[in-house]
């Protein structure tokens, strides 16, 4: 019994030593996203460096739906805090922020798409499989996080 019990721990080792990437791992614990996308989805040299131009090109679009998102929220977080408090400007407002959110989400799963299009078919559809409930989650409150030294991924943006 003792002789199965050390050969399962031995497999078990083995498995997790043969099964996690450190170099996955340092790029967690470091928040690199771009080391974890090269690696978790196979990316040759030439794939990744398109995506990652794909994604330098994208930062200021990126930057500017978010800029624009928090001065609406700033706009609306103003006008409840008005006495009296005009249902009709907070409503607005409110609206504002929803269509600057849509067009700014819309914006970032056409980056995705454009992103998993230059991976294998079968890394593409992983990548936005994982990447497209992420959306949702979005805060607008920065650029995108991955949260990857938490491995809770989240988006800050």
């Amino acid at each position: 019994m003792g002789l199965l019990v050390a050969l399962a721990l031995i497999a078990g080792l083995l498995g997790y030593r043969v099964g996690c990437d450190p170099v996955l791992r340092e790029a967690a614990r470091q928040g690199d996203a771009m080391t974890w996308l090269k690696r978790e989805f196979h990316l040759t040299d030439q794939q990744y460096a398109a995506i990652e131009k794909l994604h330098r090109e994208y930062t200021g679009s990126c930057d500017e739906h978010c800029r624009m998102i928090q001065e609406a929220m700033k706009v609306r977080e103003t006008l409840r805090a008005a006495q009296p408090v005009d249902a009709t400007a907070v409503m607005a407002a409110d609206q504002r922020i929803r269509e600057l959110s849509t067009r700014c989400e819309t914006a970032l799963l056409r980056h995705l798409e454009q992103v998993a299009a230059l991976m294998s078919p079968e890394d593409g559809h992983r990548y936005l499989e994982t990447m497209r409930p992420l959306v949702a989650k979005f805060n607008h409150a920065g650029a995108p996080d991955l949260g990857l030294t938490t491995m809770d991924p989240k988006h800050g943006h």
